[in-house]
Order: structure tokens, then C-alpha cells, then sequence
């Protein structure tokens, strides 16, 4: 797979984070294209979820625990979704979702 945003990024180095650092690195793309919201600028929410897509798409290529292929490959149904009608309200529905996918994650956000 060749990445187009995230350029010098490999599967192999994606790996080595632990699977709530790749959760919590999506979040980010979330995160941004809630403040692109914000400034109403529809092309870099656009963005942040191609971004999100790439950094899904790794995840799962990389994922060693196939018991969260089945949420995270809804996950990304959803994320395409929102990448071609952008929707603010469903962008924070699906960051939360996304955190529950994780307690590491979760605790990390929910001290």
C-alpha cells in the first residue's frame, strides 16, 4: 500500500505502536477536522479524513488481534461516510466511538 498523506510511514514502523497510540493517532484526524469544522472549511475536514482512512487502513493491515478487525472495519465504513457527506455532529459521535475501541485509549483521554 502506498501512502499518499503519510509518506514515511510503513506498515512495519505503524507495528511498532501499540494499538492505542494507532486509536489515539486517528483521534487526531478526528480532532482536526472537528477545528476545520469550526472555521467552516470543508476541504481540510476532507483532509483529516483521508488522513484517518490511510492511518485506518494500516491499522488493519497490521492489526495482530483479528477479535477488532470487525469494529474497526465498521469504523471505517462510517469515516468514509463522513469523507463524502461531512456531517460535525456524527465526526464527534464516531471520535468517541473510536476511543471506546480501547480502555488504554479511553483511560488516557478519562483520567
Amino acid at each position: 500500500m502506498k501512502l499518499k498523506q503519510h509518506k514515511n510511514l510503513t506498515p512495519e514502523k505503524w507495528k511498532k505502536f501499540p494499538f492505542y497510540k494507532q486509536i489515539l493517532m486517528i483521534g487526531t484526524e478526528l480532532k482536526r477536522a472537528d477545528s476545520a469544522y469550526k472555521i467552516n472549511d470543508i476541504e481540510e475536514v476532507k483532509e483529516s479524513y483521508a488522513r484517518a482512512l490511510e492511518l485506518i487502513f494500516l491499522t488493519i493491515e497490521v492489526l495482530e488481534d483479528k477479535r477488532k478487525l470487525k469494529e474497526l472495519l465498521r469504523f471505517k465504513e462510517c469515516v468514509q461516510k463522513l469523507y463524502l457527506n461531512p456531517d460535525k455532529k456524527e465526526n464527534e459521535r464516531l471520535f468517541n466511538v473510536l476511543i471506546l475501541m480501547d480502555k488504554d485509549a479511553f483511560n488516557l483521554l478519562n483520567p
